[in-house]
């Protein structure tokens, strides 16, 4: 039986084989824009894009409501215990100390370097787990804090060198989580958007996770205050290929989120 269609019907057909190939032109287009090809490799991707003698923890504790000013003081002290260990000196030193402003409230994070790669925080471990002062600390912490996380980090090479900042200023940190086996490509294409921020001052630092939450990418900006953050971004936005840099990143995270923080009267950069 032989079925005939009218011309609206033939119409109907022609624009449903035209949408088919646009967007398999379309499908080949973006593929073009946002697939890398990866190249085998007999050298670790932690060895590619850091230097691994230098090894940074991020410690992510989420305090009590109520007890925030006792929370902070027992930091503090802990803080004032590693600095009177001879053993630890100039190979254990902390970098940074805030509690969160905007995102996740009551929430402190403290980021802290390891000169001396693992071997030194294998180090540290055996001393902290052996001294009754350090663990009174940690018994006194557990009380105030409602969850904690710890993750090791790995400084990107082609991020800026760390340096303190002064007087107050708040900062940013914003967290990635990317799809496994992307951390080379986010490397590649970082490398080159960082050049369009880093003749300013906001870029303090740049770290993708080793142990811990893995394919996790930490990028923390320092600002003058919230309209300095607003002036500065989108001047980065009118910097030809800026954009391009991000078009290339966004398909490679999974989650992102970010948080404004201020630092505590104890941290080394302010």
């Amino acid at each position: 039986m032989a079925i005939h269609l009218g011309n609206s019907s033939n119409k109907i057909v022609q624009n449903l084989r035209h949408l088919s190939t646009t967007s398999a032109k379309n499908d080949a287009w973006l593929s073009k824009i946002f697939v890398r090809k990866i190249e085998p490799t007999k050298e670790s991707h932690s060895r590619m894009l850091s230097d691994k003698e230098v090894i940074y923890s991020l410690q992510t504790h989420n305090y009590r409501p109520d007890v925030k000013a006792a929370y902070l003081n027992n930091v503090k002290n802990t803080v004032e215990w590693v600095k009177s260990q001879e053993q630890l000196k100039n190979s254990v030193n902390l970098v940074g100390s805030w509690t969160v402003n905007v995102g996740d409230q009551d929430q402190a994070l403290h980021l802290w370097k390891f000169t001396g790669g693992f071997h030194q925080i294998d180090k540290f471990n055996s001393l902290t787990d052996t001294n009754e002062e350090y663990e009174k600390l940690r018994e006194e912490q557990g009380k105030l804090v409602r969850a904690r996380h710890l993750q090791y980090l790995l400084a990107f090479s082609y991020w800026p060198q760390i340096l303190a900042r002064e007087p107050k200023n708040i900062y940013e940190i914003r967290s990635y989580s990317l799809k496994p086996g992307t951390m080379i490509e986010w490397g590649n294409n970082w490398a080159r958007a960082i050049n369009f921020r880093k003749n300013n001052d906001e870029a303090f630092a740049g770290f993708f996770s080793q142990v811990g939450r893995l394919y996790n990418v930490h990028h923390i900006w320092c600002y003058e205050n919230l309209n300095k953050r607003k002036e500065t971004r989108e001047s980065a936005w009118r910097s030809p290929g800026w954009d391009e840099c991000v078009a290339y990143t966004v398909p490679l995270i999974r989650e992102m989120h970010c948080r404004i923080m201020v630092p505590t009267d104890y941290s080394p950069t302010q």
